[in-house]
């Protein structure tokens, strides 16, 4: 979060000093192309003993085109040239929902920017910014976690305040894997099947299927009659988790950015570990699939992304607690 709160700063103060980003250890996250827009926009930036100084007598709006579609990048490059002086164009621009969130929220500031959810995003410099009261979107990625959670134990649940085209990706492979979804304008209904079938993924930058549920997914297909192939085309060491699961268990194999999972009737109780934000998830997934006590170690990690999630599955039925 360190790398996002850069460009909102250099809009503001025409300077930052930070140090390169911790958070999970999910592969290799460079910030390069935060850098080099950066750069791009007339920002100086220095590294030394670890720090990243950038700063600029003035930031310029120019043409910037990045060579993934980064959401961190993006969001970086709106908010540092949302009060330059010019245009600034970013071009093969990521598309997540919550890159539209972005410039929705900013707009309602007094923003000039348009294109979010197209691979093209124009930003027009505004001199000042105004204060704003504003509710962001729902949290995907936690809609599909409490899905899959109701999916791997054959149970059912209704999401209400969600946005289902965000999650649609995952609830097409939902339903592949038998389950019966209603979908609703702001909520949906899912009824999971006594027995899952087993499907294939590939993770992609949106509106392809998010890593970000790859590992939500993946603990679920544990449990699926059948063979699953993943291939994780985002972040090349995501497949810790499945090393914890075969603690419990569960049948993998990893090659590269490719794993295979042969579905097991059930999984069995362990002690495992939390090994980053969505692989802890993914333990508490399988913790309510398998038989006996699961003990969860290192859960700072879930803490981080997850809002009361005990609290949250004791209200479904989970039999789940945090000891302190």
């Amino acid at each position: 979060s360190s790398v996002i709160i850069a460009g909102a700063l250099l809009a503001r103060k025409k300077k930052v000093i930070f140090t390169y980003p911790g958070g999970c250890d999910i592969g290799s996250r460079p910030i390069d192309l935060h850098i080099k827009s950066f750069e791009k926009l007339g920002i100086r930036v220095k590294e030394e003993f670890g720090y990243i100084m950038c700063e600029a007598d003035e930031i310029v709006g120019n043409d910037i085109h990045l060579d993934f579609p980064s959401v961190g990048a993006t969001e970086n490059i709106m908010m540092a040239s949302v009060m330059a002086r010019g245009i600034t164009i970013i071009h093969n621009a990521a598309m997540e929902p919550e890159i539209i969130d972005l410039q929705n929220a900013l707009n309602s500031m007094g923003a000039k920017i348009e294109g979010a959810g197209t691979n093209n995003i124009i930003i027009k410099g505004v001199e000042k910014l105004k204060d704003l009261s504003y509710n962001i979107i729902p949290d995907r990625i936690e809609a599909g976690t409490f899905l899959c959670c109701a999916a791997i134990t054959g149970g059912n649940i209704r999401l209400q305040k969600i946005i289902p085209e965000h999650i649609k990706t995952l609830l097409n492979k939902l339903e592949e894997m038998g389950c019966n979804i209603k979908i609703d304008k702001n909520e949906v209904i899912l009824d999971a099947p006594k027995k899952l079938k087993a499907v294939d993924i590939k993770t992609l930058p949106y509106p392809g299927f998010p890593t970000d549920l790859q590992s939500i997914l993946g603990v679920t297909l544990t449990v699926a009659k059948g063979t699953s192939v993943i291939v994780e085309n985002i972040f090349e060491n995501r497949y810790k988790y499945l090393s914890e699961l075969t603690k419990m268990g569960a049948k993998s194999t990893i090659e590269g950015r490719t794993a295979v999972i042969k579905g097991v009737r059930r999984l069995s109780s362990a002690n495992v570990r939390a090994t980053d934000l969505r692989g802890g998830a993914a333990m508490v997934i399988a913790g309510l699939n398998a038989k006996g006590r699961t003990c969860i170690d290192n859960i700072e990690y879930i803490l981080r992304g997850y809002e009361k999630l005990d609290i949250k599955l004791k209200s479904l039925g989970a039999d789940i607690y945090i000891e302190e």
